[in-house]
């Protein structure tokens, strides 16, 4: 005789399951007698179990019956004298709605769990009735979650427990919580999609890094992620917000949301070393992939890019800078240079030289595989404005140099295109990468070539910042902004980022009158 399983019979099949009570054997070493044990309960309880109906040793979820103690013997209470007692609560709080009844047929299964042995949001006593309130709200949807197939466990600021289904080819599902946020039902499959995109990031935790799901800022009731599901959005990690999609493999990748902020990465000022500039319009792409480290830059694909160069992006914005001035000067020699070329690293430029052969424009491509130093694959496009006078100079007489702010929109469009989408071709399939953590574009400009007094010029020396507005503050010599936000993308949908980031970093510095719409 297992008198486990005689405990756990009480807590499965009586609804709530009674207090105090105790299973042993009676006598000595002879005959023994097993005894159940029930001490008084509260006189204000009323005691359910699975009527006797259905297949043999199994119980229905949504019928209840209640014994009553006769003397030795049991009944079962008439029908007439259950319906007198739901009249007699509907007379003192109302007529429940189908939902609530469904809610509360529901939690009295679960609280009792599979065999006895486990609640809704046991494990977390300070959240515990949360989350069982959650499971009843989604029960009276409709969504039967099953049980409790281990207890429940914090996670960061969330609560989780797994549900399973005792049928095999039921799905099973992760109820979690979020303080702050409706509860939300994921089925296991996207559960573990959504570890599984988090697990290349440092640290012992996937969850700590991707976050929870976020349900749309209309939600404000329990939701569902079900199994066939596409795309989830995250939020609450370490990588901010963002969103997965799930491939035609069934493989889950993250991408950031985009967002902007002004901070600013190590490699900012790569590739800047022995150069002054009067302007440098920049844009520098961190890709954080997990297992960079393996990556290399090989013969065919250097060659292919040798090859692209001229009719790149950032190659096409330089050779307008001089068209829109009447002038012909295309940016189509490309050449190795000025910064080191390896397994590990690229770098190309191309110069239009002045009358005396000094350089007035030059555009730059340069990519840098990990080191020691950086874990991280970094990208450049540059666009240098040298020397103004002698690019006036080549221009012909009477050609004003200073840029149109329309003008750096569009070659910062240009660098950002060839850093993030041509450059990082040299490593072969970036879109089979997972990431390690957010990658990030910096969009830079700096002026870097000091006056006769040795103190930098501000931009709008070189830059009309008029479309700009005012600024209380007076100019700079540098402004920048760092976007979040997945490398590739549609060239509108870039436009359109880069400008609401020119937006966020004109505001930053002072400029609190710029608009999109000015722009």
């Amino acid at each position: 005789m297992n008198l486990d399983q005689i405990r756990k019979l009480i807590r499965q099949w009586i609804t709530p399951a009674p207090r105090g009570v105790r299973v042993g054997w009676s006598g000595g070493d002879g005959e023994r007698v097993v005894f159940i044990d029930i001490p008084a309960q509260s006189v204000d309880t009323l005691f359910v179990v699975p009527p006797p109906v259905g297949k043999a040793g199994s119980s229905r979820t949504d019928t209840v019956a209640v014994p009553m103690r006769d003397g030795d013997g049991t009944h079962w209470l008439p029908r007439t004298e259950i319906q007198q007692l739901l009249s007699a609560g509907v007379r003192a709080s109302g007529m429940p709605t189908a939902k609530a009844l469904a809610e509360l047929v529901r939690q009295a299964v679960s609280e009792a769990g599979p065999d006895g042995g486990l609640r809704v949001g046991q494990g977390l006593p300070d959240r515990e009735r949360e989350m069982r309130v959650a499971y009843g709200q989604l029960a009276g949807e409709g969504l039967w979650l099953g049980r409790p197939a281990d207890e429940a466990w914090a996670q960061g600021a969330a609560a989780c427990q797994d549900l399973h289904h005792e049928r095999d080819g039921e799905p099973g599902w992760v109820l979690c919580l979020v303080a702050g946020r409706p509860a939300v039902a994921v089925a296991a499959s996207v559960w573990q999609g959504i570890v599984e995109a988090g697990r290349h990031a440092p640290g012992p935790d996937p969850l700590a890094a991707i976050g929870f799901p976020r349900p749309a800022e209309d939600t404000d009731v329990p939701w569902v992620i079900a199994a066939g599901s596409r795309s989830v959005d995250v939020d609450g990690g370490s990588w901010g917000a963002g969103r997965l999609t799930c491939s035609g493999r069934g493989v889950w990748r993250w991408q950031p949301l985009p967002r902007f902020s002004l901070n600013r990465g190590r490699s900012a000022e790569n590739w800047t070393a022995g150069q002054t500039p009067a302007l440098r319009l920049r844009a520098v792409v961190n890709l954080p992939w997990s297992g960079a480290g393996t990556l290399e830059i090989n013969r065919p694909r250097r060659t292919q890019l040798e090859s692209q160069l001229p009719y790149s992006a950032v190659a096409g914005a330089v050779t307008i800078l001089s068209r829109r001035r009447g002038a012909e000067l295309p940016a189509a020699r490309w050449e190795r240079g000025p910064f080191g070329n390896s397994a590990r690293s690229v770098s190309y430029s191309c110069t239009i030289a002045g009358p005396d052969g000094g350089p007035a424009l030059k555009a730059s491509a340069m990519l840098a595989l990990p080191t020691t130093m950086e874990s991280t694959v970094v990208a450049c496009s540059d666009v240098l404005i040298e020397n103004p006078q002698a690019w006036a100079a080549v221009l012909g007489r009477g050609r004003d140099t200073q840029l149109g702010f329309d003008e750096v929109q569009a070659v910062l469009l240009a660098a950002w295109e060839t850093a993030a989408e041509l450059l990082p071709d040299l490593v072969g399939d970036p879109a089979g990468l997972s990431w390690a953590a957010p990658p990030t574009t910096e969009l830079r400009m700096t002026c870097e070539q000091p006056a006769g007094n040795s103190v930098l010029p501000s931009l709008d020396t070189v830059v009309d910042l008029a479309p700009l507005g005012m600024n209380d503050g007076g100019t700079k010599s540098l402004m920048a902004v760092t976007i979040t936000a997945a490398p590739a993308m549609e060239r509108a949908e870039r436009r359109s980022l880069l400008r609401e980031a020119l937006v966020h970093m004109a505001h930053e510095f002072g400029y609190v009158d710029a608009e999109v719409v000015l722009l």
